[in-house]
C-alpha cells in the first residue's frame, strides 16, 4: 500500500490535472460559445425590532407592500404565523418589499406661464399652494417660472421653457428614507436639496443623457433637447453623474463616489446623449456689478456688469427673494449690460453669472436692489426780446417733499459754477442778464422718504446765447 505521503502527492496531482483540464476547457472554442452566467442580486434586508403584541400579519400590513407578505416573513425568520411575539425580537424584512407612502410637492412661487397636467388631461395653470404628485407633468413658458417645495424642505425651480415630470415622490414607512426622482425633458431645473439623514435617501434629476444624484446640495441641470446634451453645474456640495439608463445610477444607499463622475462644488460637466459622462470642469468665477448700490430709478431696470475673463455671455436673473426661489425675470446677454424694461417699485434681488464657451453658467453673485422710479423732467427757454432764460422742472413723485439744486456753468463738467442755487422748492427759475456764450446746466432733485435719502440728476444740457 502506498504511504500517506504518496497518497497526498497522488491527490495533489489529480487536483492539478483537474485544474489544467478546466483551464484548457476555458480556452476551447466550445467554452467560449457558452453564455456568461448572470450575476445574482444579493438580497438586502432591514432589521425590525418587535413591539409587545406584534404579529407577522401586523408587521406586514404596516411596513410591507401587502399584508400577504406575512408568509415571507415567517419563512425568513422561522416564526409561526399566528404567534403574538414579545417585544425586543430582531426580525429581517426584505428591503424590496418595504411599503412606500406617496408624497406631494407644493407650489410656493410661480410667475409668467407655468402649468401642469396629469395623464391625458389638459394643461391647467399652476397657482401658489397647489399640490402636485407622481405623474404630474410641469411646463413653463418663455418667461415662466415655478418653484416646488418637497416634504423634506428641498426646493426645485423650473426655469423658462422647461418641462419636468414627477417620476417618484415617496418615502419608506419603516425607515423614513425618501425616494424622489424627477425627469427633465427640456430646459433647466435648479435644486436646493436638504442634507440626507438616511442612508437610503435618494434624490435624482434624470435627463435623456444623464442621472444626477445628490445627498444634500445646490445644483442645476439643463437639458438641450436639440443638441441632446445635459449640463450639470454644482454650486454647493457634490453631485454623482451617471449615464442615463434604468440600471446606470447607483442604488439608494450606495455612496456618490460610486458614480461614473463625481462633480464637486464650483465644477460642472456637459454630457451628450449616448456618450461617456463628461469630465468635470471648473466653473467661471462670479462677475460683479459696476454699480451695486445704485437705486433703479430710471424708465427701465438695467444693470452694467464688470466684464469677466473667458466669458462668452452673461446670465442675469431677478427674483423677489435672495434665494432666487421666486424668480420673475431671466435674461441672457452677449455683452455685460442687461435691460429688463419696466418693473413695479419694490425691493428685488439680482443674480449674475458668466457663461463659458462650453455653455456652463459660472458661479453666481446675488445683489439686493431697490426699484423706485423717480422721473425728473426739465426744460429751458429764452424769454422773447430779452436776455433772460427760464428753467422749468417737475418730478413724478410729487407727493414726496422734494428740494432742488440748480447748477449753471460755462463747461460741461460743471466744475466752476456761474450759478449754484440750492434748497429750491418750486419748479421754476429765471436767470437774467446772461452774457453771450455757451452754457451748461443741470437740476438735482433730492427726496427723503422712509428713512432713506434719494437723489436724481437730470442730464447735463446746454444752450447758446447769441450777441
Amino acid at each position: 500500500m502506498p504511504s500517506r505521503r504518496a497518497a497526498a502527492w497522488l491527490a495533489m496531482a489529480g487536483l492539478l490535472a483537474i485544474s489544467w483540464c478546466g483551464s484548457a476547457l476555458a480556452q476551447s472554442p466550445v467554452s467560449r460559445a457558452l453564455k456568461p452566467r448572470s450575476i445574482a442580486v444579493v438580497p438586502v434586508y432591514v432589521s425590525y425590532t418587535t413591539r409587545e403584541g406584534d404579529s407577522l400579519y401586523d408587521i406586514a400590513e404596516r411596513y410591507l407592500s401587502s399584508p400577504a407578505d406575512w408568509a415571507l416573513l415567517s419563512r425568513l425568520n422561522h416564526v409561526p404565523a399566528p404567534r403574538r411575539m414579545p417585544a425586543g425580537l430582531a426580525l429581517r424584512l426584505p428591503a424590496d418589499k418595504l411599503r412606500q407612502d406617496h408624497e406631494t410637492a407644493r407650489v410656493i412661487a410661480t410667475s409668467g406661464t407655468a402649468e401642469h397636467k396629469f395623464g391625458r388631461s389638459p394643461y391647467v395653470p399652476l397657482t401658489t399652494a397647489m399640490t402636485l404628485a407622481e405623474g404630474d407633468h410641469v411646463r413653463t413658458g418663455p418667461n415662466g417660472f415655478v418653484t416646488l417645495e418637497l416634504t423634506d424642505g428641498s426646493y426645485v425651480t423650473v426655469a423658462p421653457d422647461g418641462e419636468l415630470d414627477i417620476g417618484t415622490l415617496r418615502h419608506t414607512r419603516l425607515t423614513g428614507a425618501g425616494d424622489r426622482v424627477l425627469e427633465l425633458q427640456h430646459g433647466e431645473v435648479e435644486s436646493q436639496v436638504t442634507h440626507a439623514t438616511k442612508q437610503d435617501d435618494r434624490f435624482q434629476i434624470r435627463s435623456p443623457s444623464v442621472v444626477a444624484g445628490v445627498r444634500g446640495t445646490r445644483f442645476k441641470v439643463a437639458y438641450d433637447s436639440d443638441a441632446q446634451t445635459t449640463a450639470v453645474a454644482v454650486l454647493d456640495g457634490a453631485v454623482g453623474v451617471d449615464p442615463a439608463g434604468q440600471h446606470a445610477a447607483p442604488r439608494p444607499g450606495v455612496p456618490l463616489q460610486a458614480s461614473e463622475q463625481l462633480v464637486k462644488a464650483r465644477f460642472g460637466n456637459v454630457t451628450r446623449a449616448g456618450a461617456a459622462v463628461g469630465e468635470p470642469v471648473e466653473l467661471l468665477p462670479a462677475p460683479t456689478l459696476a454699480q451695486p448700490a445704485k437705486v433703479q430709478d430710471g424708465e427701465t431696470v438695467a444693470f452694467d456688469l464688470v466684464p469677466a475673463g473667458h466669458a462668452v455671455g452673461y446670465r442675469v436673473q431677478i427674483a423677489h427673494d435672495a434665494d432666487q426661489l421666486d424668480l420673475i425675470r431671466d435674461l441672457r446677454v452677449s455683452e455685460p449690460h442687461a435691460d429688463f424694461g419696466n418693473l413695479p417699485d419694490g425691493t428685488y434681488f439680482v443674480r449674475i453669472a458668466a457663461t463659458a464657451a462650453n455653455g456652463l453658467d459660472g458661479l453666481p453673485q446675488v445683489y439686493g436692489f431697490e426699484r423706485r422710479r423717480f422721473r425728473l423732467d426739465v426744460s429751458a427757454a429764452q424769454h422773447a426780446g430779452s436776455r433772460d432764460y427760464e428753467f422749468r422742472w417737475f418730478v413724478s413723485r410729487a407727493d414726496v417733499d422734494t428740494r432742488f439744486r440748480f447748477v449753471l456753468a460755462a463747461s460741461p463738467d460743471l466744475r466752476h459754477p456761474l450759478v449754484d442755487r440750492t434748497d429750491l422748492s418750486g419748479g421754476l427759475l429765471v436767470i437774467s442778464d446772461l452774457p453771450a456764450g455757451v452754457y451748461y446746466w443741470t437740476i438735482v432733485a433730492e427726496q427723503f422718504e422712509n428713512g432713506r435719502f434719494y437723489e436724481k440728476s437730470s442730464a447735463v444740457r446746454s444752450f447758446t446765447l447769441a450777441q
